[in-house]
């Protein structure tokens, strides 16, 4: 019996890998099903924000300064009267969009270099690897910080330098799949056949090598919205009144004997954002992973 041809056999992966058999599997790991469901509620609750809290999140109230919880006030009001329900749901549309905008940043630079270091080793994989050690001897927090100071505070250069700090991850990541991937029977043999590089690595490469950039990509998330959070707390992120959850936490730090809820409400929600991610990423992995899926 003829053997399937190479572009089948590299389609058919990446049906298995994305097809109903990895949601089952997902919908029978509790923990992955916990993830989904915090960030779906964390993502209904931005988009829904207006209907949600009949209060302006920059809208300030000197007579309504650091309110405790209370029936008019449900998480209490800042230290500018701003009633925190309010600035916790439209801050997180901007948290969350600045770590998959992040995110999108470290993909779209990540995964092209990682695969042509990968594919074409020798003299390009030298020089591409080096600079991503040299990015690595930064932790991912300290460059960003580093490319802030650098470019200057605003939403856009938060975005870029946390994106910039994900890239050799994402490099890495694929270098090592497309490493193991270029050596397989059907890609050989489409070499041999005299399919062009540009064929190969779009048809066989690149479908194959997507799994595992899915689930970094997912458990990045976390990492970037720790690090613009981060950058918040420090006053280097989303300048005020815009409402965004590390900025919140670092304005709030001041009172937090007088009136706790001003940076604990804030704090839990990007404990829940992160704590999301990161059950979701695992499940991606359990599910994605052919030896992990072989050993439950």
């Amino acid at each position: 019996m003829a053997s399937p041809a190479p572009a089948a056999r590299s389609e058919g992966v990446l049906r298995r890998a994305f097809g109903g058999e990895t949601l089952k599997r997902l919908r029978r790991n509790p923990s992955a099903v916990a993830g989904v469901v915090i960030l779906l509620l964390l993502v209904l609750a931005a988009i829904f924000a207006p209907w949600l809290t009949p209060y302006d999140p920059t809208r300030q109230s000197l007579a309504d300064v650091l309110q405790h919880p209370s029936r008019q006030h449900l998480l209490g009001t800042d230290q500018l009267g701003r009633d925190l329900l309010a600035r916790i749901l439209y801050g997180g549309r901007l948290t969350l969009f600045i770590g998959a905008f992040a995110v999108a940043v470290g993909i779209v630079a990540g995964v092209p270099l990682g695969i042509v270091s990968g594919f074409y080793r020798g003299a390009t994989d030298m020089i591409i690897q080096r600079v991503m050690d040299l990015m690595l001897a930064f932790t991912s927090f300290l460059l960003a910080l580093t490319l802030v100071s650098l470019l200057g505070v605003g939403l856009t250069n938060v975005i870029v330098a946390v994106g910039i700090s994900t890239i050799p991850r994402f490099a890495r990541l694929v270098r090592a799949s497309v490493l193991t991937i270029r050596e397989i029977s059907y890609v050989e043999a489409s070499r041999a056949l005299g399919a062009a590089d540009r064929r190969v690595l779009w048809r066989h490469v690149l479908p194959n090598a997507v799994a595992p950039v899915i689930v970094q990509a997912t458990l990045s998330m976390g990492g970037t919205i720790l690090a613009a959070a981060g950058l918040g707390f420090l006053g280097l992120g989303v300048q005020p009144p815009t409402a965004e959850w590390g900025a919140m936490l670092g304005q709030g730090r001041n009172y937090i004997f007088s009136n706790p809820a001003v940076s604990t409400f804030p704090g839990i929600a990007i404990f829940l954002a992160v704590m999301g991610f990161n059950l979701l990423g695992d499940g991606l992995r359990d599910a994605l992973d052919p030896q992990l899926r072989g050993s439950r």
